[in-house]
């Protein structure tokens, strides 16, 4: 953020299936000063939620309209079958929509996934939502094949899944209009990237400290290492008991003012 800009609360949509808390974990600790709003939406309506601005950005699932509209694709899931425990499916580790040919095959209004063909039998009506369709494959009417985090979402201790092999799979991605990419957008881009806070594309990175200059040893001879001028001392650390200013700059005596001998008392 630069300087000038005052702190305000992040918006952050997500649809049904995506489990933003670790990024908002981060958030939180990196910017404490701006609280981060999480708003859930439909598939259907995430994209003119971001274009009304009812969201900073939000986690949406692929394709995305770039006309207006910039993405990250983040990750892929696996595509499953939902179906009730006692199912033939439910005996296998993985099935392929040929397996399903004989299954209705509920495609709720709010699917997402890019089919070329449905598989299997197609009910008589579409599910609104991918609730009504579980609850429908819960009552044994027919299956359902959803993102496997959908199936978590929606888990009853009566139904289980198993994967697709060859169904369509649902990306996710980080996605915000193009004309409103501000400072605090930049900032979740750089957490879902994984960015250190350091990062030149993240906050501003703590100024490097000064190193300390190092002290020169002092040696007992030469240049600035020569001791100043004192008492001449002996090996033993005494002092040798000759004058340290030499003959041109020696004291005088006591009292008689001349060097020699001292007066010896009667």
């Amino acid at each position: 953020m630069t300087g000038s800009e005052v702190p305000h609360s992040f918006r952050l949509a997500y649809v049904p299936g995506v489990t933003p808390s670790k990024w908002v974990r981060i958030w939180n600790e990196r910017l404490p000063d701006v609280p981060l709003t999480l708003v859930a939406v439909s598939p259907v309506e995430a994209f003119g939620v971001l274009r009304a601005g009812g969201a900073d950005a939000g986690f949406v699932r692929l394709p995305v309209d770039r006309d207006d509209l910039s993405a990250i694709p983040l990750y892929t899931e696996t595509t499953v079958v939902v179906v009730p425990k006692d199912h033939l499916v439910a005996a296998a580790e993985e099935v392929s929509t040929e397996d399903l040919a004989d299954e209705i095959v509920f495609h709720p209004l709010d699917d997402t996934l890019a089919w070329e063909q449905l598989p299997g039998k197609p009910a008589i009506e579409r599910p609104e939502t991918t609730a009504d369709a579980i609850e429908l494959v819960a009552a044994g009417v027919g299956v359902l094949v959803v993102p496997q985090s959908l199936a978590r979402l929606h888990h009853r201790k009566d139904l289980t899944y198993r994967p697709v092999t060859d169904a369509p799979a649902s990306r996710v991605a980080l996605s915000w209009p193009q004309e409103e990419t501000t400072d605090l957008v930049e900032e979740f881009i750089g957490i879902v990237r994984g960015r250190t806070v350091n990062s030149t594309r993240g906050r501003a990175p703590t100024p490097p400290q000064p190193k300390a200059k190092r002290k020169r040893p002092e040696t007992g001879t030469g240049g600035g290492g020569q001791r100043k001028a004192g008492a001449a001392k002996t090996s033993s650390g005494k002092p040798t008991g000759k004058n340290p200013r030499g003959a041109a700059g020696g004291t005088k005596g006591a009292k008689g003012g001349k060097g020699g001998k001292p007066r010896r008392r009667p």
